[in-house]
């Protein structure tokens, strides 16, 4: 008998991997999970749901937190809720996938539906052969920076987070979701009102990044959904873009070697000194930033693509 091995390992594999996103960090402070939009639990959820949209349960959060715009924020995902701990994979068990980020415009974040239209700021594919924008995550504590438009209006958003894992969608309705929404308030910035896809709706369970056999032969990934909005200056993300053709995406990012990096914990602020606060990036081929390491950390060169304030 012909076993199928891709279907035995995801098996062996899924119960064990589940994630929630848990924790955001605003200009490198600390806001833990008080304006998170927490599931139910740790579970995926399908393409076509009416999670796809929040994540399961959607239970509203207390508070909102404030960026301004152009601003940097690092969200951040566990398997646990409340383990931060950086001996454990952020989504492990073969999950490989997309990291793909949302913002939408909405009257008031404390109690929005998030039913209107999501603009993509972050994706983050298929970085090169067997590393995935979710290898990134564990490489770094679960966590990753982005950056708010710069242009974007001020007022209330929904920042929705997600991870696609691909460990079993080369079957329709395989891909699995892992999403969580933020509630922000976001100051400054411009008049920029991006339009967006609205879920429910802006993904198809056949299209090729949803569909897709990670156990076959492939080069590159077309991310689902939209292209990023890369309107305003300073509104770019931390890593490079990906560049976008007619049949596939492909993504350029950072890929840190270590497993074990210690990072800031709960309730810590940023240091006096430098500009660039511990753990974020400082350098690399297509980094749009400036600024120095704050004190007591040095930027340190990952590789050619990124090097980090350690």
């Amino acid at each position: 008998m012909k076993f199928n091995t891709a279907a035995l390992l995801a098996f062996a594999t899924s119960a064990a991997a589940h994630s929630t996103w848990q924790q955001l960090w605003v200009n490198g402070v600390d806001k833990a999970s008080t304006c998170a939009r927490l599931p139910a639990n740790n579970s995926p959820v399908g393409t076509t749901e009416a999670a796809v949209r929040c994540g399961n349960g959607n239970t509203f959060a207390p508070s909102v937190c404030e960026v301004n715009a152009g601003g940097t924020i690092t969200i951040e995902m566990h398997a646990q809720p409340g383990d931060r701990s950086c001996n454990n994979d952020a989504i492990g068990g073969n999950h490989d996938g997309p990291v793909i980020v949302y913002l939408q415009k909405v009257d008031n974040a404390l109690t929005s539906s998030g039913a209107g239209q999501w603009f993509k700021i972050y994706q983050n594919g298929l970085v090169s052969k067997d590393y995935w924008g979710t290898d990134v995550l564990n490489a770094n504590c679960g966590k990753q920076d982005l950056k708010i438009p710069a242009d974007i209006a001020p007022g209330d958003y929904l920042l929705r987070t997600e991870v696609i894992a691909l460990h079993v969608a080369g079957s329709p309705g395989g891909a699995q979701h892992y999403v969580s929404c933020f509630q922000l308030k976001v100051t400054g910035g411009g008049s920029a009102n991006p339009s967006g896809v609205t879920f429910p709706g802006g993904y198809s369970a056949n299209d090729p990044g949803i569909l897709f056999n990670l156990y076959g032969q492939y080069t590159s990934y077309p991310v689902p959904g939209p292209p990023v909005y890369t309107g305003g200056a300073g509104g770019g993300n931390p890593s490079p873009q990906p560049t976008s053709t007619a049949t596939s995406t492909t993504t350029q990012a950072p890929q840190p070697t270590s497993t074990t990096t210690q990072q800031p914990q709960p309730t810590q602020t940023q240091p006096s000194g430098g500009s660039i606060s511990k753990w974020a990036q400082c350098g690399g081929i297509g980094w749009t930033g400036s600024g120095t390491c704050v004190s007591g950390s040095t930027c340190v060169k990952l590789n050619d693509y990124y090097s980090q304030c350690q």
